[in-house]
């Protein structure tokens, strides 16, 4: 390492992450699984970290994902987003999570997506 400099933050992230979900407040969207398409981005204090317990593992996200999906229906993207980032936030390494979730089909064939972003930091 090079006297003088330290790693502040790690940024971890995943994007593009496609997750299937019965999502939306349309009388057409009940009941009707939607893809969506999910970006992460943690806050993760781990410089240094040369082992993977020592850091944020991927695969947390995708659980956290896919377990919030499978819970039933969510009517608001918002809603999932908030949920999302809460769950990263179930981690205390992590200080701060933003969470963006996009709804392709929301506008189709108008738009390429729709959706949110949220943005939690730890107090």
């Amino acid at each position: 390492m090079n006297a003088g400099v330290r790693t502040v933050m790690t940024r971890v992230f995943v994007t593009g992450l496609k997750v299937q979900a019965e999502i939306g407040v349309y009388k057409h969207e009940i009941g009707r699984v939607q893809p969506l398409v999910v970006d992460v981005e943690l806050d993760v204090p781990t410089a240094g970290a040369h082992r993977l317990a020592e850091t944020l593992n991927y695969e947390t996200i995708l659980s956290a994902a896919r377990d919030i999906a499978a819970q039933g229906h969510i009517e608001l993207v918002e809603t999932f987003a908030e949920r999302l980032a809460r769950a990263c936030l179930a981690d205390p390494r992590v200080t701060q999570a933003r969470v963006r979730v996009e709804k392709p089909l929301a506008l189709a064939p108008d738009a390429v997506g729709a959706g949110v972003e949220v943005t939690l930091v730890r107090a």
